[in-house]
């Protein structure tokens, strides 16, 4: 992979992450790291140093409310879950994320003008 390449990845990681961190917890309250691993499970190369950031975001947006857990392997975990606000910014998203993809699917599959 190309320097321009891993670049364009990177930055549609950045900006997919917000929505797909929603989503993710949307379907079961996860801790961090368990988002890490279950955005690379999805092939999306999300660090611990992308994912923490946009749960705090997210925290202090009233997106998502946390709870202390007791983990097997260690210190308690913090678990996210999301607030009403937090079910409503995942609806937006979605509605945001459909208008984008038909606009750059139209583009992408309309001919080349003067062609």
């Amino acid at each position: 992979m190309s320097r321009i390449q891993a670049r364009q990845d990177a930055q549609l990681t950045r900006a997919v992450l917000p929505m797909l961190t929603l989503h993710l917890i949307d379907a079961r309250e996860s801790y961090g790291y368990e988002l890490v691993e279950r955005l690379a499970a999805l092939g999306l190369d999300a660090s611990t140093g992308l994912v923490y950031p946009v749960l705090n975001r997210m925290e202090r947006d009233g997106w998502v409310t946390t709870a202390s857990k007791p983990s097997p392997s260690g210190p308690p975990r913090k678990y996210f879950s999301l607030t009403a606000a937090g079910v409503a910014a995942l609806a937006d998203a979605r509605a945001q994320w459909e208008q984008t993809a038909s606009a750059v699917d139209l583009a992408l599959t309309s001919g080349r003008e003067g062609a």
